[in-house]
């Protein structure tokens, strides 16, 4: 049997569900409801996708335990507490091996004789690693990776093409950083010259700790500190083109949407959820376990546990009240001009 062809019933015990329908339906592949065909599995998590469940083309479906739905015939469904944990075990079955970086070092890559290199790496074509670079086990760097002098990539970690990790930077183990990241550039600090005619640079002496398990998006940057160090905590989890500035301390499992920007200085707890667009002014702190709604400009310190969306943020509740009469206000100008104008 093809390693990516399963029977709904294997599907279901990898998931822990319970499946309503013939056991023996083979599955190829996954798709969107709308999209899927025979033989193809999809996902159905909310009420407004169930009534798309009768006219899918798809063999089965995850689906969420509390939903109300039937297989019909010659098709199955599995029911589940959770279908987002549930797809991300069945996609992990699908999915296809990635690209191979080869064993060993390629011969087009720029190794310092002074770097460390642990067992069953991979370095790509035209990587270059500087002086003192210490690359743990199993380490994959993709093609056209620099890595400066006296930095650490820990075990596992895979590093893919374009990035750049400057010098005397940390990543911890298993660690995933996507194309085109930029770890430990300067961070951006400038202060007006004596005559006011110029702008002095400060020097940002520090580096970049990167703990494990912590997975980075494409074109993000994370500057060093200008003294001391960047820190991501275990297990965080970055977009794309995010950009961390100097001296930030970000704690463990907090997850990061795209475009987001943090200034300078900013503490991030652990378990911080920040939505796409927010920005983030320097010196702010974030307690464990808040939530920044898309395009939040947070200018204050906001406390575990809070939601805050908006610009400045604020709590959701009071934004939302605000946000509500907001909406009554032309009716009530156009009630309050026609009081106006019959006096």
């Amino acid at each position: 049997m093809d390693m990516n062809t399963y029977t709904i019933d294997e599907i279901c015990q990898r998931v822990t569900g319970r499946l309503v329908g013939p056991p023996e339906l083979m599955i190829t592949g996954v798709e969107q409801i709308n999209r899927a065909g025979p033989s193809q599995l999809t996902f159905i998590g909310q009420k407004n996708y169930a009534q798309l469940w009768t006219d899918s083309h798809a063999s089965a479906a995850l689906a969420d335990e509390k939903l109300k739905l039937e297989p019909g015939e010659g098709r199955a469904l599995i029911h589940v507490p959770d279908t987002d944990l549930a797809l991300a075990v069945v996609l992990e079955m699908f999915a296809p091996e990635i690209p191979d970086c080869g064993q060993g070092v390629h011969s087009s890559a720029i190794v310092h004789p002074a770097v460390k290199l642990g067992e069953g790496v991979a370095i790509g074509p035209g990587c270059v690693l500087g002086p003192h670079v210490q690359i743990g086990d199993n380490v994959s760097l993709y093609a056209n990776v620099t890595i400066f002098d006296n930095s650490t990539i820990g075990e596992g970690t895979v590093i893919w093409p374009g990035t750049v990790i400057r010098e005397r930077c940390k990543i911890g183990e298993n660690c995933i950083i996507h194309p085109n990241v930029t770890i430990g550039a300067d961070g951006f600090g400038y202060r007006p010259s004596p005559d006011g005619k110029s702008l002095v640079k400060i020097p940002q002496i520090g580096t970049v700790n990167i703990g494990r398990d912590v997975e980075i998006g494409a074109g993000t940057c994370i500057d060093r500190g200008k003294f001391s160090a960047t820190t991501i905590g275990d297990g965080t989890k970055i977009d794309n083109l995010v950009q961390i500035a100097h001296n930030c301390t970000i704690g463990r499992a907090c997850v990061i949407a795209g475009l987001v920007g943090i200034s300078g200085s900013v503490t991030i707890g652990n378990g911080v959820m920040i939505g796409g667009n927010v920005g983030i002014a320097d010196h702010i702190s974030i307690g464990d376990g808040a939530i920044l709604g898309a395009k939040a400009g947070v200018m204050r310190d906001v406390d575990p546990g809070a939601f805050v969306v908006g610009a400045p943020a604020r709590d959701t509740k009071k934004a939302m009240r605000e946000w509500a009469a907001l909406s009554k206000l032309p009716d009530l100008m156009k009630k309050w001009r026609g009081k106006r104008n019959s006096d």
